[in-house]
């Protein structure tokens, strides 16, 4: 056992990035290793195995694990470059701020975006989502969890919507801020793409690029009219690059950021060791403790009802009068760090809390225990 402890600071519960636990960061040291290692890659190998596991997908299904040097934001780009041809339809569900950038990430790339939006804190209603799809666009984007609003999609009920008036449609869903904190079958709801990112639910530093993509996605980009977009991101380079490092064999195109890959091996090791539905169980407690507490204040929240509320954060309003001014400074000198208000439309009424990883799953840490007595203090509500 290692007595590696990590520096003593300020809890950070905000959306993401989240806590790390003491594995996770000593993994995130491993001494120079080339990414050519006998030693490094079977851990890739691994990693990527233990990807397709922690969201309910089989080998079998042909889905495959592309995970490379970036930000959550890149799997947006990666839609861009390889599933889309310009021209090409595509709805984006817009539950708030994520829908507005994914909409605009992917007109870059010529996509005609038809954007159904939905009152803030609500979903698109179904009658919506099947006008959008009535035209039968290549893609469809769902976003999991909006993390300006703490809106969580019912991303199961939408895709079997999609199934059923548009099964031609590509399913993708933005998971950066669901994966290993909300409920996804990938398999089971004939999900095409899940985008995600590291240093959110998955409890690993940021800087990886986290996509699985589907058996019918991958055939798609080779059946692709027209050159694939873009170098760097074009699952032409990276595909058989992840093979090889699944099949234990050397590969390379661009080295990929080895202690974070060693990294996320350790995090996924750890959330695979019980079932997911226990993990997924862990964060809807943690969510409503939260919930319930500062329901208990007289707070309310952003979404429009606790069924479509995130579990793995909590967009709070402010209460009449109080700004975040007289809220986020006196958690910080608590030396708790939450985070503003992100949607435009309503920035300055509301504050966000992020329960994911090891806040939400080792509750023996006290993380959320300290964020309502803190924000009972600060509210004089003691």
């Amino acid at each position: 056992m290692s007595d590696f402890h990590q520096a003593p600071h300020k809890l950070l519960v905000i959306p993401g990035p989240i806590e790390f636990s003491d594995p996770v960061l000593l993994a995130n040291a491993t001494p120079g290793t080339a990414h050519t290692s006998p030693l490094f890659i079977p851990i890739f190998g691994e990693t990527l195995k233990l990807l397709r596991q922690v969201l309910l997908s089989s080998p079998e299904s042909g889905s495959q694990p592309i995970l490379i040097a970036g930000s959550g934001t890149m799997g947006w780009d990666a839609v861009g470059v390889n599933l889309v041809e310009r021209g090409d339809e595509v709805v984006v569900l817009n539950t708030g701020y994520f829908g507005d950038s994914f909409a605009d990430c992917l007109e870059a790339y010529g996509a005609k975006v038809t954007q159904v939006k939905a009152e803030v804190g609500g979903v698109p209603t179904d009658q919506a989502i099947i006008d959008a799809i009535s035209s039968h666009p290549k893609i469809i984007t769902i976003t999991h969890v909006d993390t300006s609003t703490g809106v969580l999609s019912p991303a199961a009920h939408i895709s079997q919507l999609v199934k059923k008036h548009s099964p031609d449609t590509l399913i993708v869903l933005d998971a950066v801020c669901s994966v290993a904190s909300e409920e996804i079958k990938f398999d089971e709801w004939g999900l095409d793409m899940v985008i995600s990112a590291t240093q959110k639910g998955l409890g690993v530093p940021p800087g990886l690029s986290v996509v699985l993509a589907s058996k019918r996605a991958v055939e798609t980009v080779e059946k692709r009219k027209t050159p694939v977009q873009g170098y760097y991101i074009s699952w032409n380079k990276w595909i058989p690059i992840m093979k090889n490092y699944e099949a234990g064999k050397p590969s390379y195109f661009a080295t990929p950021p080895v202690q974070l890959v060693y990294a996320l091996h350790t995090s996924l090791k750890s959330i695979t060791s019980a079932p997911i539905s226990d993990r997924i169980d862990a964060h809807k407690a943690a969510s409503k403790y939260v919930k319930d507490s500062l329901a208990e204040l007289g707070l309310d929240f952003v979404p429009k009802s606790r069924d479509i509320a995130a579990n793995g954060m909590t967009a709070v309003k402010f209460p009449k009068g109080v700004q975040a001014s007289d809220v986020l400074p006196k958690l910080a000198e608590r030396d708790i760090v939450v985070a503003a208000g992100l949607h435009k439309a309503m920035a300055t009424e509301y504050f966000r809390i992020g329960h994911m990883g090891v806040t939400a799953v080792n509750r023996e840490r006290g993380d959320l225990e300290k964020v309502v007595k803190g924000i009972t203090e600060i509210l004089g509500k003691n």
